[in-house]
């Protein structure tokens, strides 16, 4: 009858309709913050704000987080033990297929947390969504970013300590290698060889000390600071702290959602860094030149020209002086986009991680072709020697040495300049001076200048605590083995 057609179209509407809510839900619950929406992304705008291209560096993070989270919702009575189990064994599932490389990253969500949780519903069921109860993503990707500078300073710590073991290992080599020292790039005085690469030592040394500070700020826990107020559910912080190896946790919510403090000082230090790295790849560059010849880089650390078969170019050297510019570039990005930013989330800080993952990656490998370079580099301790032998670096000697018989250093200098003056002139040398003259100068002056104005000498004698002196490089050589060890 009418009455009965009626009532088969209505269901027959009814199912067409909750079709349509279906396959609405789908589309938006996709976002975990899809409720609130009727109509998806524009595709082009889901791309724009998408992180998953970048974040997914953070996939393991992301996970041991998930875990920690997971098992303190359990122990707190949150989750039932059994949920708890159930949603362990998805997140080793997923881990499993992430280390075969069998997870396929969808822009569709989002993130790396939307893309993990993706993953853990399909292994598990809706208990996967039990899974966000009591925290953010807002707490998640500070926890996340926290963990993956921790992991990220233990190897830049680990590859810097090689790199002082190298330069150490090349200082102690050439202890007695005599070099021309450098002010204003023009020759000053004579120096060990060893002496200069122990100064390069220092500086890192510096480095290491500073990227170990800056575990300490990274060492702190951000979950359960939820959005960032907190959550009323009966949560404990230092466990998962605990569990994820933090020594603390941070004692503001709001803080811990917004802080890149860490960020930030790895960031700074690495830039500290690169300029040190620089400093010496702009030496290097130099020293290998035609006109220094000081040293000759190992081929597999050079390259050569398309058109000139002479060449033998320094580029790896090259290329760390220029990534200095893309570290510190990353440095000055974070900082304009924390400058003025209101607490406490905002989209601004996914501008926080690119180049916090290009930086790792930038020294990480900067540092390991540092090590294989200066390693495998042949110092020409002849060259180098010889060029201190037709210069005027040995002009100090002269002065000192009539200082230390009695005559005004500034009068002294003045005798020396002079003397400078007059063998440029003449076209030879402080060495060259006939005995002679130089005692129509100062009758203070006697035989023995000539060894004083040996560099060799020159060098032997500079035993001042931290000087040039054979004995005083062999003791910073002594006391860097010593902290090296420790």
């Amino acid at each position: 009858d009418d009455s009965d057609v009626i009532n088969r179209l209505k269901i027959l509407i009814l199912g067409i309709l909750v079709n349509k809510m279906i396959e609405m839900v789908e589309k938006n619950m996709a976002k975990l913050w899809g409720g609130r929406f009727e109509a998806g992304l524009d595709k082009k705008t889901e791309a724009f704000g998408a992180s998953i291209t970048f974040d997914k560096k953070m996939a393991r993070q992301d996970l041991k987080g998930s875990l920690a989270h997971v098992t303190m919702l359990a122990s707190t009575g949150i989750l039932t033990e059994q949920e708890a189990e159930t949603i362990k064994a998805g997140i080793q599932k997923v881990e499993a297929k992430y280390e075969a490389n069998e997870i396929d990253f969808k822009i569709e969500h989002e993130d790396i947390h939307m893309n993990m949780e993706t993953y853990l519903h399909a292994e598990i069921g809706p208990v996967a969504g039990k899974l966000h109860t009591a925290r953010s993503r807002n707490d998640q990707v500070a926890t996340d970013m926290h963990l993956w500078v921790k992991d990220t300073l233990d190897e830049t710590l680990d590859k810097l300590q090689n790199l002082r073991e190298v330069l150490v290992n090349l200082a102690s080599e050439h202890v007695e290698t005599i070099m021309p020292g450098y002010t204003h790039l023009q020759h000053a005085q004579p120096i060990s060889f060893g002496h200069h690469i122990m100064a390069y030592y220092s500086m890192l040394t510096r480095d290491a000390e500073r990227f170990t500070f800056n575990i300490k700020h990274a060492d702190i826990s951000p979950l359960g600071a939820a959005a960032l107020a907190g959550t009323t559910f009966p949560i404990d912080r230092k466990e998962t702290a605990e569990l994820m190896g933090f020594s603390d946790v941070y004692v503001n919510s709001i803080d811990a959602v917004s802080d890149r403090d860490f960020i930030l000082e790895f960031l700074s230090n690495a830039s500290l860094l690169m300029m040190h790295l620089s400093r010496l790849c702009e030496e290097i560059i130099l020293w290998c030149s035609h006109e220094y010849k000081f040293v000759t880089l190992s081929d597999a650390f050079s390259t050569g020209s398309s058109i000139m078969p002479q060449k033998k170019n320094p580029d790896m050297a090259e290329l760390i002086r220029g990534k200095s510019g893309r570290v510190y570039g990353n440095l000055f990005g974070l900082l304009t986009v924390m400058k003025s930013l209101p607490l406490a989330y905002n989209k601004d800080l996914q501008e926080d991680k690119e180049g916090m993952f290009d930086t790792a990656d930038t020294i990480l490998t900067s540092l390991d072709v540092m090590s294989g370079m200066l390693s495998t580099m042949t110092v020409n301790e002849g060259i180098m020697s010889a060029s201190t032998e037709k210069d005027f670096s040995n002009a100090t000697e002269l002065a000192d040495y009539l200082a230390a018989k009695g005559l005004p250093f500034r009068q002294a200098h003045e005798i020396v300049g002079a003397m400078v003056l007059e063998c440029t002139k003449a076209g030879n040398y402080l060495q060259d001076v006939p005995l002679s003259r130089y005692q129509e100068v100062s009758e203070l002056i006697e035989a023995d200048i000539y060894d004083t104005l040996n560099s060799r000498t020159a060098v032997e004698r500079r035993n001042s605590f931290g000087g040039t002196g054979f004995e005083q490089v062999k003791l910073q050589i002594e006391l860097a083995r010593t902290t090296l060890q420790q």
